[in-house]
């Protein structure tokens, strides 16, 4: 008989145990549901997407498309008599591979501008920066142009270009320049 008193006894216990297992359980659930939610944000910060700074820096995409449209216009316009202005421009904006190419292309056009009197306006119509960094840009730059030679009328064609820039102590350099 006296296994009769300890039976109230054994439940006792363990009904103070299941408070605490349950306790337990639910802060293991917590602490593992916490640490998937912050895996599963990072993941979604740490995107290409949200690196991309053209999509969520609207001042610094401002600032790259103005000033590489800025510089394409100078480069690409020019007149009979203004070709060493528009050299000079190109040496101000135009770095490693674009200078380059540029100053091997610019001397044939140096040539043809003076013996058919050509006059050529660039103006940027629409650009894009389709990807931006801190210290890179790319870009998608829609260009009208005008040839004007003496005696002729104006001609107007259309390009398209992919610019690379590169911001160098404070100002955008153009790096790269391709056709497509």
């Amino acid at each position: 008989m006296t296994d009769a008193p300890d039976a109230p006894d054994d439940v006792d216990v363990s009904r103070r145990r299941w408070p605490r297992v349950l306790g337990a359980l639910l802060a293991v659930a917590l602490i593992a549901t916490g640490g998937a939610l912050y895996v599963e944000g990072r993941q979604l910060r740490d995107t290409t997407a949200t690196a991309n700074l053209a999509l969520t820096d609207a001042a610094a995409t401002t600032r790259v498309t103005g000033d590489v449209s800025s510089a394409l216009g100078k480069i690409f316009s020019y007149g009979p008599g203004a070709t060493a202005a528009t050299r000079a421009a190109a040496k101000e904006v135009l770095a490693g591979k674009a200078l380059q190419q540029y100053a091997a292309l610019f001397g044939q056009v140096e040539r043809q501008s003076a013996d058919q009197k050509l006059t050529l306006t660039t103006e940027v119509v629409r650009a894009g920066v389709t990807r931006l960094t801190g210290s890179s840009a790319h870009l998608l730059v829609f260009l009208d142009q005008v040839y004007e030679r003496r005696g002729r009328a104006p001609t107007t064609a259309s390009a398209q270009l992919t610019v690379v820039a590169e911001l160098r102590e404070g100002r955008w350099w153009i790096v790269e320049i391709g056709s497509t």
